[in-house]
């Protein structure tokens, strides 16, 4: 079996020393793809910029990228030969339209910056996902929270969502912990307790591995 994961942030240059990030931590799709290796799985994890060391398990191929095009690259790269995708990452909606070849020095009291939306790769990946691939997302919400994770599974084409609310103590970005709501495309609804994000792997790992058996 093969996995595709994303994990981490992107980081979007500014200038050459500049970016605009987030504070995805990686530790989600790090511990999705320890616990897929573990399954038997043959792991890709696509990592952004974050502090984890690669993976140690021999299962595990790790490929580090910066920005949300390079990331979109490396996984359109393996997308039809893999058949389970996990979207893992916390990718940049958007980009700086310009990238300044030399660091932007203090001028005035505002700096404006034009943005210009990066490519959805989960969405641009979706198009083309065969019937029996199964593909997981993440919903990071704030608010009207599986409204917007429904909204996704349609859009992405994903047959599992994985939201979490940073309303929840303890979930989401810089935690070890987390709390997640797992909803699919056959209208199920599994709500899990707080729990170490390694065992939150294993749940989410354990619900695909179950519904691959029945998919296709």
């Amino acid at each position: 079996m093969r996995v595709l994961i994303t994990a981490g942030p992107t980081y979007e240059p500014l200038d050459p020393v500049r970016f605009i990030g987030n504070h995805s931590t990686g530790k989600m799709g790090y511990a999705l793809a320890e616990t897929f290796a573990a399954a038997g799985a043959e792991v890709h994890l696509i990592s952004g910029p974050t502090s984890l060391p690669d993976p140690s398990h021999p299962g595990i191929r790790t490929q580090r990228v910066q920005t949300a095009d390079e990331m979109y690259a490396a996984a359109e790269a393996l997308a039809s030969a893999a058949d389970i995708w996990v979207f893992a990452a916390a990718v940049a909606d958007y980009k700086p339209a310009h990238v300044a070849e030399n660091k932007i020095k203090k001028a005035g009291d505002t700096l404006t910056l034009e943005l210009v939306k990066n490519i959805d790769i989960a969405a641009t990946l979706g198009k083309t996902k065969r019937p029996e691939q199964f593909s997981v997302g993440f919903a990071l919400e704030t608010e009207n929270e599986r409204a917007h994770a429904l909204s996704k599974l349609q859009r992405k084409n994903f047959d599992l969502v994985v939201l979490n609310s940073l309303r929840d103590a303890g979930a989401g970005f810089r935690h070890d912990t987390n709390k997640i709501t797992l909803l699919e495309a056959d209208g199920r609804v599994t709500i899990f307790e707080l729990k170490p994000k390694s065992e939150v792997a294993r749940d989410i790992v354990h619900t695909v591995l179950a519904r691959l058996s029945h998919h296709a």
